[in-house]
């Protein structure tokens, strides 16, 4: 099975995130261009900004571009147009500005290599993911930034693959679970009430911060953020508080602040936008669920599938066929692919992913 075969004829906005750098993100996004061209899938092609220069200064890797066949068309800033292989015409100029210039959408006459900067916002990435679909993609890939799950956000795609690999920890193990995290918190069920679900939407479209009653009273808490404003928000928290409505993030720090603040949070349910508004590290995730956290999304993450990368560039790395399997049975049933091992390479597999 071909990633492609998830993808096809089901979705037609696909983002493809890294849990870090060096995850094989592109690696990924690679595979599924090769995949539409073998099958004459005409592509759309976008990303989430840009992570910084055109050599990692970590790891002191060249990173690498993206391989776009001809007729493929790309949302990217006017400043990308002067690298890359491929000839690139331009089809228009949009009114998005970034720190790289305008968001333009070309097509490629001619295959070959491009760099890819898009916007910034999900509101700016939905409407350049459709703008692409108008000029007749049939299908657009949305490459997430480094280390950034937003792209994932149901309001910019319809489904997502995440990237991981052992550049997370020298521990197997510690990959291993830092990636089912990840996946537990994309797969968190939606907010099933419906006037709540009302409500929220309107809370959330003013990203304000509000508690919802046993009787739908609606009752602002009266701080600009969440963050660092635990404390305020366990004292809006009453015995009739039902759901507090948070519309922007969520964070380990706000949580414990409320729990050590209040004990009415345990019949109360916390209500984000998605999960690519939750920020907890999995260790403090499983004291939150144990503490009787209860949290519920708007829009719950579909993810497609994993694929990983057994190779770090710090130069360690795992036995690729055991990485496979074991992440297989970890994050079952998500599918998890090897796109190295799984294809037709024949080249070295530790230089393949040294340049992801």
């Amino acid at each position: 099975m071909q990633l492609m075969d998830l993808i096809q004829d089901k979705y037609r906005i696909v983002s493809v995130v890294g849990m870090a750098k060096n995850a094989g993100k592109t690696m990924t996004m690679n595979t599924l261009i090769e995949e539409a061209m073998e099958r004459g899938i005409l592509l759309g092609i976008t990303s989430t900004g840009r992570d910084g220069e055109k050599q990692d200064l970590v790891t002191f890797t060249e990173k690498p571009m993206i391989y776009v066949d001809e007729g493929t068309l790309i949302a990217t800033t006017e400043d990308t147009l002067k690298y890359g292989e491929a000839r690139l015409e331009i089809l228009e100029v949009t009114d998005y500005r970034t720190a790289m210039g305008r968001i333009v959408i070309v097509q490629a006459k001619t295959p070959g290599y491009v760099e890819v900067a898009g916007p910034a916002t999900n509101r700016e990435m939905k409407e350049v993911t459709e703008r692409l679909l108008s000029y007749g993609a049939e299908m657009v890939i949305v490459d997430g930034a480094i280390d950034r799950m937003a792209a994932a956000s149901p309001t910019v795609a319809e489904a997502a693959i995440l990237a991981t690999g052992a550049v997370l920890s020298r521990d197997m193990g510690q990959v291993m679970e830092r990636s089912l995290h990840q996946i537990q918190l994309f797969s968190l069920p939606e907010l099933e009430d419906g006037r709540a679900r009302e409500l929220a939407g309107g809370i959330m479209e003013e990203k304000g911060i509000c508690t919802v009653s046993e009787r739908y009273e609606t009752r602002p808490v009266a701080v600009k953020t969440a963050l660092g404003s635990g404390s305020e928000i366990a004292a809006a928290l009453k015995e009739d508080t039902r759901y507090v409505v948070m519309g922007g993030s969520l964070v380990s720090k706000t949580l414990r602040e409320i729990i050590e603040g209040t004990v009415h949070y345990k019949h109360v349910i916390f209500v984000v936008k998605d999960a690519t508004r939750i920020f907890i590290e999995p260790r403090d995730w499983m004291y939150f669920m144990k503490a009787g956290v209860q949290i519920r999304v708007m829009e719950r993450v579909r993810i497609l599938a994993v694929t990983i990368n057994p190779y770090a560039p710090q130069g360690y790395f795992f036995q690729p066929e055991e990485f496979l399997n074991r992440m297989r049975q970890f994050l079952h049933p998500i599918p998890v692919f090897d796109v190295v091992l799984g294809g037709d390479q024949e080249c070295s597999y530790r230089n393949v992913y040294s340049k992801t």
